[in-house]
């Protein structure tokens, strides 16, 4: 008899359970039952730790482990789907890069709802009226108020989840025949809303397009898959026709049968981008991001995962799409600060793109009119120096606020009044929402302030209540000083609330304004359908933050107002300069698009700062080589790394302790550790922080990662929060 020499069927699974301690991590080995023989990496497992039951990761399997088999637990169970190895390397390395644990990172590329069935969906429920139910509307028969409101917006808006208008409510409708209920094993797709300009046949591509475009192609045709990703810069100004080149390089690529992953820097960009490459591409493109519910998540995740789509679109999270073959990452807009995940891992999704592509061996293309000095540097650039037919950019304005009080100067209401006689469109940038900064008291001072955060209360005066943009706490509005009692309540500063407000009052109906900030917006399809508003009017003023600067389209816009512009200048960043140049040159990119041309204005208390006047210059090149020239002097990014760490407690020195005992262990060569400085109290809890400047990021990483995991059992013991963050933003 021949001995048998076939390799041993793995029988250990290595998982990684899902915890969020730092001071426990895996992997840990549990043993395979025989009817769980087809598990592999990546697989999602629900298993006991402990003394409670978990969510884990598949890291690796084996055939023995350090135990014996019997002293090992068993899953409880296998939840498909599971996540793409590929994914499982990506969560590996985002780990290490960002000082988290793995658990962490396997977090971020979970399927959406693991754990609870995303695998297996459940049927959905969809609401028709019947005639019946239309007559019941119209006659006398008896409904409740949530039947007839059910009833109403079935009337008006069509068929409908039943979720949305409450399942029990219909199902005593469907009862009485008012109103039928079936059955879809799918959900419906997310709505692509398109607003902007239609890109939906392959336009006839400029000199400089095609050029750009023709290395693109040549990088996709000799790919290297071992691992050696071609990086492009679309460096074009705004208006020149970045989109038309991503998208005739991603029908390059499903030409090919392989995929690409498109990313937007905020959700405000999604609907305008999405129905540019649905209308180019139809079905094959699948969505991602957080405005979309759970099932809405899960059902495009699993059309991604099938290969049933081939491209994804979205924002940060979509970087994790789970596709088999990728032959191309976009990074639309990479200069964008929305890129960084604030959460822990807090990674940035442009270095975490960048490492997928290296995984495929597929090419980066990002692109920017206002690209980031650390991009211009690390990536081979290809140039849009003009706007597509010719037409100039708009003439930048600059507005000296030196002396005034009032919010709008005065060449800004006679240009808004040009808007409204010309039946035109503005849109006006102020990065602050809210009515007003803050309130104080005008008898003794008092300032009202966030009990949880050492910031201002900001007033919101159409919802009559003051609120704190960190933490979320909110109170009425004061009438009167709790202090001194007395009824002398000023406000300082204005927000986009009150500037809309503004305009309102001075120009009217015959110039309708519409508000485009988080508060205006919150609720799911808001965004898209003030945008579409906007579109469809004809002539009105879009007021919001900085989300009106990010990427529009739209024809008829005739001015662009900057206010505040040196409000970015006044914080305490490295950034600061390059954040004012690519929010005033990212406005005015918004003007001048259609046949009319248009003009920008630029409010601000310092004309002569250098970002704001190379901004009114268009001069990208000039800000860069100034601003490259600085960071080189002072060894900031792109020549050096900076990584940041903060320790939070309710109790200060609990927090600094620990800050001060991690400078101690932390010792990279050729680094210098700054602090611990003491930082706002923020949601109850006070902070120190280390600031780390350095040149060998992968080394001082390591020296990080290191003092933080030994003194993580300290850090649980005394309620202290470590946070770190690469590359802070």
């Amino acid at each position: 008899m021949h001995a048998n020499l076939a390799s041993p069927r793995p029988l250990i699974a290595r998982v990684e359970p899902l915890t969020r301690t730092r001071a426990v991590r895996g992997p840990f080995d549990y043993r395979l039952r025989p009817e769980q023989a087809d598990v592999g990496v990546g697989a999602v497992l629900r298993v006991p730790f402990g003394r409670q039951t978990t969510l884990g990761v598949v890291l690796a399997l084996a055939t023995e482990s350090a135990l014996a088999p019997e002293r090992l637990a068993e899953p409880d169970a296998v939840l498909p789907p599971g996540v793409p190895a590929d994914l499982v390397e990506l969560a590996a390395w985002i780990a290490e890069q960002y000082c988290s644990t793995p658990a962490r990172a396997l977090s971020l590329v979970l399927p959406p709802g693991a754990g609870s069935g995303a695998g297996k969906p459940k049927p959905i429920l969809v609401a028709e009226l019947t005639e019946a139910g239309a007559g019941a509307l119209l006659g006398a028969e008896r409904l409740t108020d949530r039947q007839r409101v059910a009833l109403s917006r079935l009337q008006d808006g069509g068929p409908a989840l039943a979720t949305a208008l409450g399942t029990a409510t219909l199902r005593r409708l469907e009862a009485r025949g008012l109103v039928a209920l079936r059955s879809l094993e799918r959900a419906p797709r997310p709505d692509a809303v398109t607003i902007g300009r239609r890109l939906d046949g392959a336009a006839e591509l400029t000199g400089d397009q095609r050029r750009a475009l023709d290395a693109v192609l040549e990088a996709l045709g000799t790919r290297d898959r071992d691992g050696a990703a071609q990086r492009f810069l679309l460096h074009g100004v705004t208006g020149s026709g970045k989109t038309e080149v991503y998208l005739q390089a991603v029908q390059a690529v499903l030409a090919a049968g392989r995929g690409a992953i498109v990313l937007v820097p905020e959700i405000a960009l999604t609907p305008q981008t999405v129905g540019r490459f649905q209308a180019r591409f139809g079905d094959i493109v699948a969505v991602l991001h957080s405005g979309l519910g759970q099932r809405e998540r899960q059902e495009e995740w699993l059309r991604l995962r099938s290969g049933a789509a081939r491209v994804c679109v979205g924002p940060r999270s979509a970087v994790f799409a789970p596709l088999a073959d990728i032959e191309l990452i976009v990074l639309d807009e990479e200069h964008d600060g929305s890129y960084k995940h604030e959460g822990d891992p807090r990674y940035d999704a442009r270095a975490v793109a960048e490492r997928r592509a290296e995984q495929h061996g597929a090419v980066l293309l990002a692109g920017s009119a206002t690209p980031r000095p650390e991009s211009v540097v690390a990536l081979q650039r290809l140039r849009l120096p003009d706007r597509i037919d010719g037409r100039p950019l708009p003439p930048v304005e600059v507005l000296d606020m030196r002396g005034l009080h009032h919010p709008l100067h005065p060449h800004t209401r006679m240009a808004l009044a040009d808007v409204r006689a010309a039946e035109t469109k503005a849109i006006v940038l102020l990065n602050r929402r809210g009515w007003s900064n803050f309130l104080s008291c005008r008898g003794c001072g008092h300032v009202w302030m966030c009990p949880n955060c050492e910031v201002a209360l900001v007033l919101h005066r159409g919802q009559n209540f003051v609120a704190c943009h960190h933490c979320g706490h909110r109170r009425r509005a004061p009438s009167r000083c709790e202090e001194c009692g007395s009824i002398a309540v000023a406000r300082h500063g204005a927000g986009t609330e009150s500037i809309e407000e503004e305009l309102r009052d001075a120009f009217g109906a015959e110039l309708p304004v519409f508000r485009l900030d988080a508060d205006a917006v919150a609720g799911k399809g808001r965004l898209a359908e003030t945008l579409a508003r906007f579109e469809a009017a004809p002539t009105g003023v879009l007021v919001g933050t900085q989300m009106v600067a990010k990427g529009h389209d739209f024809a008829d816009v005739a001015l662009g107002v900057v206010l505040d512009a040196d409000q970015t200048l006044r914080f305490p960043d490295f950034r600061a300069e390059e954040r004012t140049f690519a929010l005033i040159t990212q406005l005015a990119g918004r003007v001048g698009r259609g046949e009319d041309g248009g003009r920008v204005l630029v409010q601000t208390l310092a004309p002569q700062a250098r970002s704001i006047a190379l901004a009114a210059h268009h001069d990208t090149d000039g800000f860069l080589t100034v601003e490259l020239r600085r960071r080189q002097a002072l060894g900031y990014p792109p020549y050096g790394t900076l990584v940041r760490i903060v320790c939070a407690s309710p109790d200060a020195g609990d927090a600094l302790a620990l800050a001060t005992r991690l400078h101690e262990k932390i010792v990279p060569a050729g680094a210098t550790v700054l602090g611990p400085a003491p930082l706002f109290r923020l949601r109850g809890r006070s902070r120190s922080q280390l600031v780390i400047k350095c040149h060998d990021r992968l080394a001082t990483l390591r020296a990080v990662g290191a003092a933080v995991d030994a003194c993580a059992a300290d850090a649980v013991r005394r309620g202290v929060s470590v946070s770190v963050d690469p590359d802070p933003q």
